[in-house]
């Protein structure tokens, strides 16, 4: 029998009995009446009572303070576009996988039919009550900007657009030891990122937080170079319209010291990669095929950095390393938002963790005899157990820090 291809084996082990790839775990025990008695009625009357004489109680009488919802309105779902609510399920249920795997968190996903995003924020809000998180999913720019801004502000529970800060997290963690190993800063590099969506923006805004300069990046969309003549520009896309004759992506590239791309497949060519400045950085990002080949770069350059979204090459940028951690940190403190802080938080983290000695679990998992930080090793793996032991304290201090956790862990 011919061996089955990658999708042939997907649709069987989503198939398989029972269907999905999530179910409810009961937490208390239910073999006895008195069990029953306490798990419902009448025993559920007390702490019903409790918290609504105290909101904060849910978190110790429920799941609340334990569970985050991860929503989605199916607009952009991976790199497959606007799929609708109910055919994003795999992929929600995907990420309560990743959740409960790497940091023992549980999740319901919700699938939200909403043509406006007037009527997704109201639906998020009106049911957020239940959870300790909000991790809104595949919503596309520039409307996941507006919705997570404005639940954002309306709840006192994080809401973390994962498309957009978690790309933007791990790739200015592995961005920061690749400028070191160049030899350069983040303040002085030249930037060029190809793709004005939501991981583009948000990824240029927190390296602006890091220190990047903003006349330094030059952030070009499917018109050409965003500047400061072009009238076409939305709010977001409009804070980083540079003062520039640039006009292309390859005269962007002109002697630029970084390139991120989260666009499409092919789209940087080895001209362009030629065309950059001394030991350039390429994090080339779009999955599964990159903006450029990792063996066709390399052997354009050899005096290069590289990362890209793919498992099967070094420097993964992988919202794995990210996602779990964050949430992690922020639920062990009843954290009321995610803020810049905590992500600032979780970067230096996940870079500092790159420069320890590699313990031989992770060699093994990988199949490795060897590995240390340098231009092949500038990012965590992602079945680094330490992970859980370095990112959600350094989270959980950054939200004490700023005022923003209900407790002290």
């Amino acid at each position: 029998m011919p061996k089955k291809n990658l999708n042939e084996r997907a649709l069987d082990y989503h198939a398989a009995a029972p269907a999905g790839k999530i179910g409810i775990t009961v937490t208390k025990p239910t073999e006895t009446q008195d069990d029953l008695i306490l798990a419902y009625t009448p025993g559920v009357a007390e702490p019903v009572r409790r918290i609504h004489k105290n909101p904060e109680d849910a978190y110790r009488y429920t799941a609340k303070g334990n569970l985050v919802a991860v929503i989605t309105d199916g607009t952009a779902v991976l790199g497959l576009g606007n799929m609708g609510a109910l055919a994003s399920k795999p992929v929600m249920e995907g990420k309560a996988v990743l959740f409960k795997r790497f940091a023992g968190i549980d999740v319901f996903d919700i699938e939200v039919n909403a043509p406006e995003p007037e009527d997704f924020i109201n639906t998020v809000a009106r049911i957020a009550g239940g959870f300790g998180g909000i991790n809104l999913e595949d919503i596309a720019a520039p409307h996941c900007f507006e919705i997570e801004r404005r639940l954002s502000e309306r709840l006192d529970i994080p809401v973390f657009h994962d498309d957009q800060h978690g790309t933007a997290i791990i790739a200015a963690a592995g961005l920061l030891n690749a400028l070191e190993l160049q030899g350069k800063s983040l303040e002085e590099a030249r930037i060029v990122c190809l793709g004005a969506g939501a991981a583009g923006i948000a990824s240029m805004r927190l390296l602006l937080a890091l220190g990047a300069r903003k006349q330094n990046i030059f952030m070009v969309d499917r018109k050409g170079v965003i500047h400061t003549r072009r009238e076409d520009l939305n709010e977001y896309k409009l804070i980083f319209a540079n003062d520039t004759e640039a006009r292309t992506l390859a005269d962007a590239c002109a002697g630029a010291d970084v390139f991120v791309g989260v666009s499409g497949p092919d789209l940087f060519t080895p001209d362009m990669l030629r065309s950059m400045a001394e030991k350039p950085i390429v994090f080339a990002l779009s999955n599964p095929d990159p903006e450029i080949l990792p063996e066709l770069a390399h052997k354009t350059r050899s005096d290069l950095i590289m990362a890209t979204g793919r498992s099967d090459y070094p420097n993964q940028v992988n919202n794995v390393l990210g996602f779990p951690y964050i949430f992690r940190g922020a639920l062990d403190v009843r954290a009321r938002t995610i803020n810049e802080a905590m992500q600032i938080a979780a970067v230096h983290a996940l870079a500092r963790l790159t420069r320890e000695p590699v313990p031989k679990s992770v060699l093994d998992a990988y199949g490795l005899k060897h590995l240390e930080f340098g231009p092949e090793y500038i990012i965590p793996k992602p079945l680094d157990s330490r992970l859980i032991e370095v990112v959600p304290p350094a989270v959980a201090r950054a939200a004490v820090d700023t005022g923003v956790a209900r407790i002290t862990p």
